[in-house]
């Protein structure tokens, strides 16, 4: 079971935002359903919460239990004092601005569930996971969790035309901008999406996890089928091996005259393996050995082999770990 709780925050007395429910309902959207639509995260969103008693409780609750993944979603204020970091509450005052960084991640650390995964889209939040009494150098991440954050703890994060500059990167890699070929995203291919996506000048996003195995917070339907990656083994016996292709594998590729065709040049059965061979060259797995493209290879009888990235998902086919 995989449940998450999705909090989003505009109204603050005194200093309101305009993006964090529209990010958190987008977020508690996508993240509900894998991309063929199969369910996900059983999710409770939960707007504009106004009280630091409401809120921790919710915090407590969603990881509560021993379930598979646990997950916590915030978009709001954030604050850091001397003493640490906290998510804002409109309930906010001098001395009590909100819930404690510390004390979800105490939360978080003591829980039952499998996997936990807190990410937060608020000013200094990558104060979560490094406590100050550490110095704030020193991360406390008990096994099975996993820390995302929109930046780092002396750092504000950005709001660009009503949505938080980091929302929108987490949830275009949700879509599919950070899976793998197999159609799964995980925290950390999120990260390595927004963290090139940000690039160096603006708000750095910060990921902290202690984990053997990264966890997938949803998949979508892959570019290449999965069949068709196991046929790596089929086409190549070995990684080095390169593949011969003639003018039959091109479907395009008959003798014709003014009426009709004469004598075609393709066949049916190298054709499929052709198409097969032009989806894998398509995802960078697959590359024309002196040749341009894959049809010019084909009609000149030359080879295409596997990238470097085909070696890992040869072996991984070699393995049956795809």
């Amino acid at each position: 079971m995989k449940k998450a709780l999705v909090i989003g925050i505009n109204k603050y007395p005194s200093a309101p935002l305009s993006g964090c429910v529209n990010d958190a309902e987008a977020f508690a959207s996508i993240i509900e359903k894998n991309g063929d639509g199969t369910p996900n995260f059983s999710v409770k969103l939960k707007t504009d919460v106004q009280t630091k008693a409401e809120l921790k409780g919710l915090i407590i609750d969603v990881f509560k239990g021993d379930n598979d993944t646990a997950l916590f979603y915030f978009s709001g204020h954030g604050f850091i004092n001397d003493i640490g970091g906290y998510i804002v509450t409109p309930d906010y005052r001098h001395n009590d601005e909100g819930v404690s960084m510390d004390e979800i991640l105490t939360i978080a650390n003591d829980s039952e569930a499998k996997n936990r995964v807190i990410i937060l889209d608020c000013c200094y939040s990558g104060a979560l996971g490094s406590p100050k009494i550490t110095g704030g150098k020193i991360a406390h991440i008990a096994k099975g969790v996993s820390v995302l954050t929109a930046s780092k703890d002396s750092e504000t994060s950005v709001e660009i035309n009503g949505h938080g500059i980091f929302t929108n990167l987490l949830l275009d890699a949700l879509q599919g901008g950070a899976a793998d070929l197999n159609g799964r995203i995980t925290p950390g291919s999120i990260y390595a999406y927004i963290d090139q996506a940000l690039g160096v000048w603006y708000q750095r996003p910060v990921f902290k996890t202690n984990t053997t195995e990264f966890i997938t917070l949803r998949t979508v339907i892959p570019h290449v089928p999965i069949e068709v990656l196991r046929k790596l083994t089929e086409y190549f016996s070995t990684p080095t091996e390169q593949y011969r292709l003639d003018p039959s594998y091109e479907d395009t590729n008959s003798l014709q005259t003014e009426h009709k065709v004469i004598e075609p040049h393709a066949k049916s059965e190298n054709v499929a393996i052709f198409k097969d061979l032009q989806k894998l060259q398509s995802i960078g797995l697959i590359v024309p050995v002196d040749a341009p493209f894959m049809y010019f290879a084909a009609m000149d009888s030359k080879t295409c082999e596997l990238t470097r990235l085909g070696h890992h998902y040869w072996r991984l086919a070699k393995e049956h770990r795809i």
